[in-house]
């Protein structure tokens, strides 16, 4: 038996040791049909949905199809020897995750084996489906969750307890923007969650090497079921990180979590119930795969203060392929969520990353979830954006251009310039303001477009020297009042002189 199998029979062997039955007499049930991780078993009356079963020999299953006589289970382990005729036993027990602080730092699979090689016991743990929180419960969004990457924090802010998708092609930043959203959250107070589903073990080992560089994981817990985990573990991952973070949320902490990526989630729960003999609806998916993401998505809340006052903030991904944003999957979880963020393949490979289509992202919760100092700076940018979109398509048919036109092109040129973002280099509440208050003040008119990449960091540099007093001040108090303002405009026009110079 090998060490995965070992695991995962000693956690789920002490959960139901632990668990306090009810009095219903459980009969056992019999194995009549085997395939692909997916068992048909009779004479196992009175299953709930969802309840853990014992094959024996260290292996375990979910109910997933309630019959009259029967249920339909798919298999926990990866790998694992089921036979006909193999006695089953159901447990009373659902499938539940850890949910104490202890799984801060640490990489665990959905029932909270770990995975990075330490041991692990949790001092709580929390069924993995929930009722989602009811309209009394919560309260409007209105508390700015910062990002860190110039684009989003300014033309589509997201909002501590809002549901936003990351959306586009395999290999456009999807994860990277998921990753920077996570390591800005260093000394904010917010509880992290990535839930890696159907990933290559190797990506995700990756991303936790990023996490621990940028130190990271004191703040940050990973679910992982990779792509050689069963498809049952691969469904039941999203679920496990929702129950962390809304155990967090329920304390009254800021929590937030990311789905990456729901197309491989969804693409697991077909492949189950194909198994399992449910009728295929569109693209061969269930009917009731809508109704799969609504109950994960719908728990992500801002809740009132009577409820504790946490939130918790999901950042779902989901891929296209060739940037078709009206598929099934894609359109069902657009219509779940309250915005997106959609990444197009030929930004990317353009030069400008984040690969933000500014047209056909957007954000329902907009500016009530935006700091002052951003609600100031960043007004025009969506506008003035697509006015240089429109006109670069005009420039390129090389007609003589007016003084007017060069002007906006070139200043759609340095606004691109400026959204242009290293990865894994968050950007501050001030350094984002004095990017914007300085292109609006004109900062950069003397700077060539070309020569724009390097002049954003020594920008950067001599106002953290010079200006170090009105940057805190920008940070502490999250506005960019009157006096501060006219402060900067004063050594914009100094470093414009230093850039004109150089």
């Amino acid at each position: 038996m090998n060490f995965e199998t070992d695991a995962l029979n000693e956690i789920l062997k002490k959960r139901i040791e632990e668990f306090t039955p009810n009095g219903t007499v459980y009969t056992c049930g019999t194995v009549t049909k085997v395939s692909d991780g997916v068992a048909r078993v009779e004479n196992l009356p009175g299953r709930c949905y969802g309840e853990l079963l014992d094959f024996g020999n260290g292996i375990w299953g979910i109910a997933l199809d309630l019959e009259e006589n029967g249920v339909g289970a798919v298999i926990l382990n990866s790998g694992a020897s089921v036979s006909i005729g193999d006695v089953v036993t159901g447990t009373g027990h659902p499938v539940d995750t850890p949910v104490s602080y202890s799984v801060i730092g640490r990489v665990l699979n959905p029932i909270g084996a770990p995975l990075d090689g330490e041991p692990f016991k949790a001092k709580k743990y929390a069924p993995m489906e929930k009722n989602a929180p009811g309209i009394i419960a919560r309260k409007p969004v209105c508390e700015p969750l910062d990002t860190g990457i110039l684009p989003i924090d300014s033309m589509i802010p997201i909002g501590k307890g809002q549901r936003e998708l990351i959306i586009g092609d395999r290999q456009t930043g999807k994860t990277t923007i998921a990753i920077d959203t996570i390591l800005n959250q260093k000394n904010k107070n917010v509880i992290c969650i990535y839930c890696a589903i159907g990933q290559k073990a190797s990506t995700i080992a990756q991303v936790i090497m990023t996490l621990r560089k940028a130190d990271a994981m004191k703040y940050t817990a990973v679910v992982a079921a990779t792509a050689a985990d069963s498809p049952a573990m691969q469904y039941l991952a999203p679920y496990a990180a929702c129950s962390m973070a809304e155990s967090f949320m329920r304390d009254g902490r800021d929590v937030l979590v990311v789905y990456d990526d729901l197309s491989k989630h969804a693409v697991a729960y077909r492949t189950m119930s194909l198994l399992l003999h449910r009728p295929p609806g569109r693209e061969a998916y269930p009917g009731d795969v809508f109704y799969l993401h609504s109950r994960l998505l719908e728990r992500s809340a801002c809740l009132a203060d009577s409820e504790g006052g946490g939130t918790m903030t999901a950042l779902p991904i989901i891929e296209t392929t060739g940037g078709n944003i009206s598929a099934y999957i894609p359109t069902n979880v657009i219509s779940i969520t309250d915005g997106q963020i959609y990444l197009e393949s030929e930004l990317f490979h353009s030069g400008i990353r984040p690969a933000i289509n500014t047209g056909l992202s957007v954000s329902r919760v907009g500016r009530a979830a935006q700091y002052k100092a951003m609600r100031k700076v960043s007004g025009l940018l969506r506008i003035e954006l697509a006015q240089y979109k429109e006109m670069a398509v005009f420039a390129r048919f090389g007609s003589d251009l007016d003084p007017a036109t060069k002007a906006t092109l070139q200043r759609g040129e340095k606004l691109t310039a400026i959204f242009n973002q290293e990865k894994n280099k968050p950007y501050s509440l001030s350094q984002e303001t004095i990017l914007l208050l300085g292109f609006r003040c004109g900062a950069f008119d003397s700077v060539e477009s070309k020569n724009m990449k390097k002049m954003i960091p020594a920008f950067l540099r001599y106002f953290e020297k010079n200006c170090g007093d009105l940057l805190y001040r920008i940070e502490s108090t999250h506005d960019c009042d009157e006096q501060t303002e006219e402060l900067l405009k004063g050594h914009f026009g100094r470093w414009a002189e230093l850039a004109e110079s150089e």
